[in-house]
């Protein structure tokens, strides 16, 4: 029931949804579903010609037909005949949707057709909310399908495999045999079954029903615990999706769920046996255990199991090459390690060490200053009280250097001691770290830093050397690595002398692989800098030299190392946006582990991909010696296949209340937030409506879209805050790369400010991933708008004015157009496809497939199609005559075969014809 928008809050520009169910009764079985439907509501009516009307539409009580008024044809005509009815869809998915002017202010979850008649007439209608349109559409496609079977549509909710279930648990809890039972044991038995539901609640419930009874005992009997459960326990959205899933009963068999997994959820090889082995494991009752069904409580705690997870399990594992120079991996890199409070005050800590090193931190950092008795400390030089022993902090790297990750740790040696006591520093490192430590001279043969496989087990030492052509015992050397120098510097335009510290030759021995050098331009590195030694940019400088130089930042982190540090200005230890510098290819972008937020949250979910083994990759444009990529490119980048994310946010589970919320008692008004992280040309964010006072099973049900140019390089971070006057509140995030998303229905386990993950936290979305078709601005229905050949965008080539090359590369104009072609014509076979079988631009070719089936099918169940192979391709062919409808999608059909057959057998040819180009240029 609608709210009186006047009782609002005043002043508030947010949107607010107001669920349109009647108080508080959830939808838990298919009863309530047409229960409300023959109480009828009102729908708006979509028309072809872009008008829309307000209708009141209702199911007759003998639920034979579909009727709504006001109308201008008699009571007769205003009607629909359940038995009329081929299928219904939820979302756009009509020439009617996809036509009208006013389609796009129409929500994608509120919408739904019912498609009629032997020429798929459809009856396009709009929902006040996406709860009204689930319960039209599960409530019409069990009618559908219970037309079909003698109907006896109130067998009562009471007969289902749930109830049965429930009886057993009641049965063997009522130890008296009584039939009735305390109702303190009945809300233990709830919340041993449920445990994330509270006490109050549950109690609450009871009183509902023996008021309604208005009954004065407070024993509970078997009717009212199985009542109780399923109005606590039904999450009405998981409900639905059950209902669709199972073609319209109330559980699944082991043919639902290989369909469910194949088609939704994108998991490859389901067999029966895998389906069977599912339900065996999470089905509660044993009767479904025995016969191979899925009831909705097994299914519920089935989609909360890791085995949803929304994590890809195969980035659980290495999956990256991991024998490509160290030069083309980010690395996962710590700034004053020996901090676990801010910069300025915090004492140094050796917690600092264990945590970086458990989360798979590779660089870490060391401040070592002369201590008294001959023995090196760390301490933060801000604040010399509670130094640590040098020689401890070595002990524990040590221990814990490959306890998250095997490969290369990098030391970043800040070096403030006398040279009595760098001598001191050696013999430790040497005699703890003993054959780890990596202190073989580079080859100059080589052209690249070596490999991380290739440094297994190794730590490597980042510090000053002395000039390898004198023969000296010490002397001075600059040193570019104080930060705080190289801020003074920069702040006073480099009219400084370079500050100087003695080193001695043992010291510079040490290091190896990670020589500091002072950065002067792009010009003087690119002609003189050795492949082995790195600089250090302030965040200031580095931010400068990514906004006037991209390119050719870029360029240089393919050959050298390069690590970013936090300006000198946070004092309060606070973290810079480390996806800025990785956008240029920085690798080592050092972050304040000790400081929670967002860009730690950016920083700790970046590298959970690749087994979070502390090195990522980086995307191939920023690897590949021929290649030309700036961050701050507008659109499409060359060579990389843009995609569209689909999100849809469904609901929320169980979310706490902000931590010092005080003010507002126990209710909070959750919404979230999703925002996109990459290149500047796909960040983004946007927001669901807030749900008002609902923090156990908030139901979003709100879709989005986002264009994503590089998704090699694409985050998404889930927030959920509370809406409030004073300032929204965090409640929870997950941040996750795209490349780590699975498809399909998914919960996220929320994590908390600090980023711990919290017991029953979740959110329950669907994701999708589908190419762009045409590529280009995105359409206004993304997917449905095939681009013709006038307004496709082809890979466009630079001129490098010199003509040899120039002439070389010319050739590739012809095949990169035709690859273009064959590649958009494909997607747009695919898509039209799509819509002709009235799905989302989201669905797979599985699901096509299933609904060309059932419509293939005659009235007596006889196909009207065989299929037939020629030359190993699949073509459908008509037995008999067929309606125009079916013609059109045959027709589909067809060409989307003809264009895979194109697409396979010219694809190597083109493919071939552009990399000789390449090869040559």
């Amino acid at each position: 029931i609608p709210q009186d928008p006047s009782n609002q809050k005043c002043g508030r520009k947010k949107t607010v949804s107001f669920s349109s169910m009647p108080s508080e009764k959830k939808i838990s079985s298919a009863s309530d579903c047409i229960s409300f439907m023959q109480a009828g509501c009102e729908l708006k009516k979509v028309r072809p010609n872009s008008r829309i009307y307000n209708r009141f539409f209702t199911l007759d009580a003998d639920l034979q037909a579909l009727r709504w008024e006001p109308s201008k044809k008699d009571l007769e005509k205003a009607k629909l005949d359940i038995s009329a009815i081929k299928e219904i869809r939820l979302g756009k998915n009509t020439e009617t949707f996809r036509n009208n002017g006013l389609a796009d202010q129409i929500s994608e979850d509120c919408a739904l057709s019912v498609i009629h008649g032997e020429n798929y007439e459809s009856l396009d209608l709009v929902a006040n909310s996406a709860d009204v349109a689930n319960i039209w559409v599960s409530g019409l496609r069990y009618l559908v399908s219970r037309s079909k079977q003698p109907l006896d549509l109130m067998e009562s909710s009471h007969n289902t495999p749930r109830f049965a279930w429930l009886k057993t648990v009641f049965e063997a809890a009522d130890v008296d045999g009584n039939g009735v039972m305390l109702e303190d044991t009945s809300v233990e038995l709830i919340k041993k079954l449920n445990p994330t539901l509270k006490e109050s609640k549950i109690r609450l419930k009871f009183k509902e029903i023996q008021k309604s009874k208005e009954k004065l005992t407070t024993r509970v009997t078997k009717e009212e615990f199985c009542e109780a459960f399923s109005e606590l326990c039904t999450r009405p959205e998981v409900y639905f999706l059950l209902v669709q899933i199972s073609k319209n009963k109330e559980y699944l068999d082991a043919n639902d769920l290989m369909l469910f997994l194949e088609a939704e959820q994108g998991v490859t090889h389901v067999t029966e046996e895998m389906c069977l082995d599912i339900i065996h494991r999470y089905e509660l009752s044993q009767e479904g255990r025995l016969k191979g069904f899925l009831a909705i409580d097994g299914f519920t705690q089935y989609l909360l199991s890791s085995e949803c997870d929304i994590f890809d399990p195969e980035h659980k594992k290495i999956v990256q090459d991991m024998t490509q120079p160290l030069s083309h991996y980010y690395i996962n890199a710590s700034h004053n390690t020996y901090l676990i409070e801010d910069q300025v005050r915090g004492p140094a800590d050796i917690n600092g060490y264990v945590r970086a090193l458990k989360m798979s931190c590779r660089s870490i950092e060391l401040d070592v200053c002369d201590g008294p008795d001959n023995e090196p400390i760390i301490c933060n030089r801000n604040n010399m009280t509670s130094p640590l022993a040098f020689r401890n902090v070595i002990e524990v790297i040590n221990k814990l250097a490959f306890f998250a990750s095997e490969y290369p740790l990098i030391l970043c040696l800040g070096n403030y001691c006398s040279v009595q006591q760098q001598k001191v520093v050696v013999q430790h490192m040497k005699s703890i770290f003993g054959n780890k430590l990596y202190t073989e001279a580079p080859l100059s043969s080589e052209a690249y830093l070596p490999s991380p496989e290739k440094l297994k087990m190794k730590i490597i030492v980042k510090g000053k050397k002395l000039p390898c052509d004198q023969d000296i015992l010490e002397g001075e050397v600059t040193d570019e690595d104080d930060e705080a120098e190289i801020s003074r510097r920069v702040s006073e335009g480099f009219s400084r002398e370079p500050k100087l510290i003695w080193l001695c030759k043992e010291l510079s021995d040490l290091v190896s692989l990670c020589k500091s050098v002072q950065y002067k331009d792009f010009e003087t590195s690119m002609k003189s800098q050795n492949y082995w030694e790195m600089c250090s940019f302030s965040e200031a400088e580095a931010s400068r030299i990514a906004n006037e130089f991209p390119e050719d930042f870029v360029n240089y982190n393919k050959k050298f190392l390069s690590r970013v540090y936090p300006s000198a200005m946070r004092i309060d230890s606070s973290n810079l946006n480390p996806q800025d510098f990785w956008n240029c290819g920085c690798q080592i972008v050092a972050m304040n582990y000790q400081t929670p937020g967002p860009m730690m949250d950016l920083h700790t979910g970046w590298f959970l991909q690749n087994g979070g083994c502390g090195y990522v990759l980086r995307p191939s444009v920023m690897r590949d010696e021929v290649s030309y990529f700036s961050a701050n490119t507008k659109g499409i980048v060359p060579g990389v296949s843009p995609q569209v994310l689909h999100i849809k946010i469904i609901s929320g589970q169980n979310f706490p209340k902000p931590k010092g919320a005080c003010a507002k008692g126990d209710v909070i008004d959750p919404y979230v937030c999703i925002e996109i992280h990459g290149i500047p040309a796909d960040c983004t964010e946007q927001r669901t409506k807030t749900v008002q006072e609902n923090s156990d099973n908030p139901i979003f049900d709100e879709s989005f879209e986002f264009q994503i140019n590089l998704p090699e390089l694409t985050m998404i971070r889930f927030v959920v805050l509370d809406d409030d006057y004073i300032g929204d509140e965090f409640i929870g995030q997950y941040t996750i790369p795209l490349e780590c998303l699975q498809p399909g229905y998914r919960h996220i386990p929320l994590r908390s400010f600090v980023g711990d993950i919290m017991e029953h936290v979740t959110l329950f979305v669907h994701i999708a991933i589908t190419n762009r078709s045409g590529g280009g601005k995105a359409q206004k229905r993304s997917l449905s708008v095939r681009i013709g050949k006038k307004a496709r965008e082809y890979t466009m080539l630079r001129n490098t004015g010199l003509k040899t090359i120039d002439d070389i590369f010319k050739l590739a104009v012809h095949p990169l157009r035709e690859a273009t072609d064959m590649r958009e014509n494909m997607q747009n076979a695919i898509v039209s496809v799509k819509e002709l079988c009235g799905l989302p631009p989201i669905a797979s070719l599985k699901q096509c497939i299933l609904t060309l089936s059932s419509r293939l099918l005659s009235s007596d169940n006889m196909p009207s199609v065989t299929l037939c192979m020629k030359e190993a391709f699949p073509y459908l062919e008509p037995q008999g005559t067929m309606p125009d409808v079916q013609k059109k999608v045959l027709a589909a059909y067809d060409l989307m075969i003809q264009e895979s057959r194109i697409l396979i057998e010219t694809a190597d040819i083109t493919h071939d014809k552009i990399l000789q180009c390449q090869k040559a240029g």
